[in-house]
């Protein structure tokens, strides 16, 4: 992003690109902090909100405010979108199945 911050400010749409690029530095550095602790710390281990989640999104936002004001705005927006839909595939991916049991009948006596 800093070779490109010249380019990356020079018009609005660009500086809304910037802040995309930052989304996406967002997602790989989270996916990087993620694996780390996972090789670290073990499969069971899960990247929490405070502090993971959010120091990378300080990073992004930082590396984004380094090209123009604009795009740190624009970064966290689209890194709440990117978020969202990294917990909806991580909990889809990630959530205990169970097996339903049937319910069973229950015998009742019957007055004839």
């Amino acid at each position: 992003m800093q070779m490109f911050k010249a380019n990356l400010a020079s018009s609005e749409w660009m500086t809304i690109l910037g802040g995309f690029i930052g989304s996406q530095f967002f997602v790989f550095l989270l996916t990087a902090v993620g694996n780390l602790e996972t090789t670290m710390f073990g499969r069971n281990f899960q990247t929490k909100l405070f502090p993971e989640v959010i120091l990378c999104l300080v990073v992004a936002m930082f590396a984004s405010g380094l090209v123009h004001r604009v795009c740190v705005t624009t970064c966290f927006l689209f890194s709440m979108v990117a978020i969202y839909y990294i917990n909806k595939i991580a909990a889809s991916t990630h959530a205990p199945t169970s097996n339903p049991v049937p319910p069973q009948q229950l015998k009742t006596k019957k007055n004839r």
